[in-house]
C-alpha cells in the first residue's frame, strides 16, 4: 500500500481528473435511474404466484392491482345505493388502464362495494388512484371511498416522503454534521462529504446498468445514499486521523499519506470487503427485490473502498493541512483529545485491564437480557394496521372491514385448474367445488365466499375462481393459519378429480409463501456469510481466535437488537416514546437487519482490532496493544457509530410501523455495538485471552496465505533473591 499511495500522489492530477469524469458520467447515467426502478414484488415458483399468473392471463386481473369502491350511506340505504355505486365505479374503472368493473353488491345495510380489477402490478396501478377518485365523483347523501392495496400505496407515498424528510434532513443530517465538526475540529469535516459525493453517484450509475436487466426496488437509492454516507464517514475518520498522527510525528506529507495507506488504508480494504460480504448476503435470497438490495449492498462498499484508496490519499495530500488551519473548535481541546496516553478511552481501557472478567460477564449478561424477548418473536408479511389510519384508502378499508371482514381488501383467491377446456362444467369438478365452498363457509376464519359471477369461470371453461374473504387482515396470524389449513386440509378434503390442480393465492397466501421462501434460505445464507467472514478476518488479523470472537460478539449484538424490537413493539415498551404497539415484526426486517448490521459491525471491528494488531506487532505486549488500540480508535468508532445511529433514528421518527421497526433495530444495534461491544466487551475479552489473541500457527498461515503469528512465550517471572 505504501508504493500504491506514492503512485496515487505522483499521478494526482490524473486521479482527480479520472474521478471527475467518472462522477459526471455517473450523474448523466443515473439521471434515468428512477424510471427503471419499481416496487413490483414477485415470489418466483410460489403457489400464490402461479395463482396470480392464471388470474392475470385468463381472468384479466392482477389481484394486488385491484381497487374497491366503498360507499357508506344512511342505515338501510344499501339497496338504493347500488345503482349510483355502479355508475361511480364504472367511471372509476374507465380511468384505470385495463380496468374492468367486476361486481357491485351490498355488504351491509348501509354499505355497498364495487370491485375493479386490472392487469396492472400495484406499483403501476397506484399511479391511477387520483384519476379514479376524480372520475368516481360523489354520491349525494353518502360517503365514497376508493381503496385497495394500490390506493393504500398511493396514499402512503407522500407520508413516507414526509417522514424521510423530517427524519433524515431535519434530524439526522444536522446531528451528523455536529458530530463531524466536533470530531474533526477543523474544516476537514468536509472530507467525508467529498468522498461520499464521489462514491454515491458512481454506485448509482452501476445500479442503473443492472436496472436495465433486472427488477430493482425504488428504495435502492435510499439504501445507497445512507450506507454510502456512513461508510464515507467511517473511512475518512480512520484515514484522516492516522494522517494527522503521522504528521504530528514529524513525517512529510507524502510519507504521512504512505504510512496512512499502509496501516489505515489496509484496514479499509478489509473493512470494505467485510461490509460487502454482509450486505451481499441478500444477493443469494430467492426473492428478486432482496437480490436488488444485495447488489446495491455489494457495490457501495466496493466503490467506496476504491475511492478511499485512490482519491482520498490525493485529497489528504492536497487539502488536509490547509483545512486543519481552519479550526472550528479551540486548539487546546483538539490537542487534549488527540493525546492517546491520557484520553478517556485510555483510562477506560486501563480500568478494564484490571477487572476484565467483571466487565466481560456484565456486558454478556446485559446482551443476553436484551436478547431474551427474541424468544417471543412473531414474524408477519406486514399489515395495514401498521400505517396511518387517517388516509382515505385506509378509512374505506375500515368501513369495508366492519361490514364484511378485515380480509375483504385482500381475500384468498382459490384457482381451480381442470387442465382442459370446458372442464369447469364437469360433474366431478362441480361436486368438488360444492364440497370446497361448503367447508370454506364452515371455517371459523371465513366471513364470506364468492363462487359465482363474471369472474368465476374463464372464457375457455378451464379455470374456476373462488374468493374466500377472511375475518382478519391478510398479514395477521389467523389469516396465515387459514392458508395452511386450506392447503393441507380443506382442499384435499374437497376430493377434486385426479389431475385437477387447486392453487391458493391472494394476499394471505402470498404472505405465507413470502415467509416460507425467505426463511427457508436465510439460515443457510447466514452460515455462508459467517464462514466467509471468518476467512477474511483471519487474513486481516492473522489470528484464529479474534475472528471467532468477532463473529460471536456480532451475533450477540444482532440478537439484542432483535430482542429490543420485540420489547418495543410487541410488548409495548416503545409506546411512551411514540412507537406503535404491534404484535408482529415484518418478515423482511430481520433479514435486512442481519445483512446491514453484520457488515457495519465488522467495519468497526476491523478498525479497532487492526490497530491493536499493529500495536501488538510493535510491542508484543497484549495489555499495551489493547489499551493503545482502544485509545487511538475508540473515539473514531464511537463517533462513526453515533452518526449512523442518528441516521437510523430518522426512520423511527416516522409514522409507518415497518419503517419504525427497521430504524429502531438498526439504531439499537449500532448503539450497542459501539458501546457495549467495542468499548467494553472487546477489550475485556482480549485481556482475558492474552497472547492467544494473536496466535496463527504456521500450518494455518499457509492455508490462509498470510504471515504466521506464533504463540510467543509469556514473560519469565522475576527471580526472587535466595532466602526470601
Amino acid at each position: 500500500m505504501d508504493r500504491f499511495a506514492r503512485t496515487m500522489i505522483r499521478f494526482r492530477w490524473f486521479v482527480l481528473g479520472a474521478w471527475i469524469v467518472v462522477v459526471l458520467a455517473s450523474g448523466v447515467a443515473s439521471a434515468g435511474l428512477n424510471d427503471l426502478l419499481t416496487n413490483r414484488f414477485v415470489l418466483p415458483g410460489a403457489e400464490s404466484e402461479k395463482a396470480g399468473d392464471i388470474l392475470k392471463d385468463h381472468f384479466g386481473q392482477q389481484p394486488e392491482g385491484s381497487f374497491s369502491v366503498v360507499v357508506k350511506g344512511k342505515p338501510g340505504s344499501a339497496q338504493s345505493l347500488v345503482e349510483p355505486t355502479k355508475a361511480a365505479a364504472t367511471r372509476a374503472a374507465g380511468a384505470l388502464k385495463t380496468g374492468k368493473l367486476e361486481e357491485v353488491r351490498p355488504v351491509a345495510g348501509d354499505v355497498v362495494t364495487a370491485r375493479i380489477v386490472s392487469q396492472l402490478q400495484p406499483a403501476d396501478a397506484k399511479a391511477y388512484t387520483g384519476a379514479m377518485r376524480k372520475a368516481a365523483g360523489d354520491i349525494p347523501g353518502a360517503q365514497l371511498y376508493v381503496t385497495g392495496q394500490s390506493a393504500i400505496e398511493s396514499d402512503l407515498e407522500p407520508v413516507q416522503n414526509r417522514d424521510l424528510f423530517v427524519g433524515e434532513v431535519l434530524i439526522a443530517v444536522p446531528i451528523a454534521l455536529l458530530i463531524l465538526v466536533f470530531v474533526f475540529g477543523t474544516l476537514s469535516f468536509l472530507l467525508p462529504f467529498m468522498l461520499a459525493a464521489v462514491a454515491i453517484p458512481t454506485t448509482l450509475a452501476f445500479v442503473w446498468i443492472f436496472a436495465n436487466f433486472m427488477q430493482l426496488s425504488t428504495y435502492l437509492t435510499n439504501m445507497v445514499t445512507l450506507i454510502g454516507l456512513g461508510i464515507a464517514v467511517d473511512y475518512s475518520l480512520l484515514m484522516v486521523h492516522r494522517y494527522r498522527e503521522e504528521r504530528r510525528a514529524g513525517k512529510s506529507k507524502e510519507d504521512a499519506v504512505a504510512t496512512t495507506m499502509d496501516t489505515a488504508g489496509r484496514a479499509v480494504l478489509f473493512s470494505g470487503t467485510a461490509v460487502a460480504i454482509g450486505l451481499a448476503l441478500m444477493l443469494a435470497m430467492p426473492l428478486p427485490f432482496m437480490r436488488g438490495f444485495g447488489l446495491a449492498g455489494l457495490l457501495i462498499p466496493l466503490v467506496s473502498v476504491l475511492a478511499a484508496v485512490t482519491l482520498l490519499p490525493v485529497l489528504m495530500y492536497w487539502l488536509e493541512d490547509r483545512m486543519d488551519r481552519v479550526r472550528l473548535i479551540p486548539k487546546r481541546i483538539i490537542e487534549r483529545r488527540e493525546d492517546s496516553e491520557s484520553n478517556f478511552w485510555a483510562r477506560l481501557a486501563g480500568t478494564m485491564m484490571r477487572r476484565p472478567l467483571i466487565f466481560a460477564a456484565a456486558a454478556v449478561a446485559v446482551l443476553l437480557l436484551l436478547a431474551a424477548p427474541v424468544l417471543s418473536l412473531q414474524l408477519g408479511p406486514g399489515s395495514n394496521e401498521g400505517i396511518p389510519q387517517n388516509l382515505e384508502s385506509v378509512q374505506g378499508l375500515n368501513v369495508l372491514s366492519d361490514a364484511v371482514g378485515a380480509g375483504a381488501l385482500a381475500p384468498t383467491d382459490i384457482v381451480v385448474d381442470t387442465k382442459r377446456a370446458g372442464g369447469a362444467g364437469e360433474p366431478g369438478v362441480l361436486a368438488g367445488i360444492n364440497r370446497l365452498t361448503g367447508q370454506l363457509r364452515g371455517d371459523a376464519e371465513i366471513a364470506d365466499v364468492i363462487a359465482t359471477g363474471p369472474q368465476a369461470v374463464d372464457e375457455s371453461g378451464r379455470y374456476l375462481h373462488i374468493q374466500a374473504i377472511g375475518k382478519h387482515e391478510y398479514g395477521l396470524p389467523e389469516a396465515q393459519e387459514f392458508v395452511d389449513r386450506l392447503r393441507d386440509v380443506i382442499i384435499p378434503a374437497a376430493e377434486f378429480p385426479v389431475g385437477t390442480e387447486v392453487l391458493a393465492g391472494g394476499g394471505p397466501a402470498f404472505g405465507v409463501d413470502f415467509l416460507d421462501l425467505t426463511y427457508g434460505a436465510f439460515p443457510w445464507l447466514v452460515l455462508a456469510v459467517l464462514l466467509l467472514t471468518y476467512v477474511l478476518l483471519v487474513r486481516a488479523f492473522r489470528s484464529l481466535l479474534l475472528p471467532l470472537k468477532a463473529i460471536v460478539l456480532n451475533l450477540l449484538s444482532i440478537g439484542a437488537a432483535y430482542g429490543i424490537l420485540v420489547l418495543a413493539f410487541k410488548l409495548g415498551a416503545g409506546e411512551p416514546f411514540g412507537l406503535t404497539q404491534f404484535d408482529q415484526i415484518e418478515g423482511w426486517i430481520p433479514v435486512f437487519l442481519f445483512a446491514m448490521l453484520f457488515g457495519l459491525s465488522m467495519d468497526y471491528e476491523v478498525f479497532l482490532v487492526s490497530r491493536m494488531r499493529e500495536e501488538w506487532d510493535a510491542t508484543k505486549d497484549n495489555r499495551a496493544a489493547v489499551t493503545q488500540g482502544l485509545a487511538k480508535t475508540g473515539r473514531l468508532v464511537t463517533a462513526a457509530g453515533l452518526i449512523m445511529f442518528a441516521a437510523f433514528m430518522g426512520f423511527v421518527a416516522g409514522s409507518i410501523v415497518g419503517l419504525q421497526q427497521f430504524g429502531l433495530g438498526l439504531a439499537a444495534a449500532i448503539l450497542i455495538d459501539v458501546t457495549i461491544i467495542r468499548a467494553l466487551l472487546v477489550p475485556s475479552a482480549m485481556k482475558i485471552f492474552g497472547r492467544w489473541n494473536w496466535w496463527l500457527p504456521e500450518s494455518a498461515a499457509k492455508i490462509f496465505r498470510v504471515k504466521a503469528s506464533p504463540l510467543d512465550a509469556p514473560p519469565a517471572p522475576a527471580l526472587r533473591p535466595a532466602g526470601k
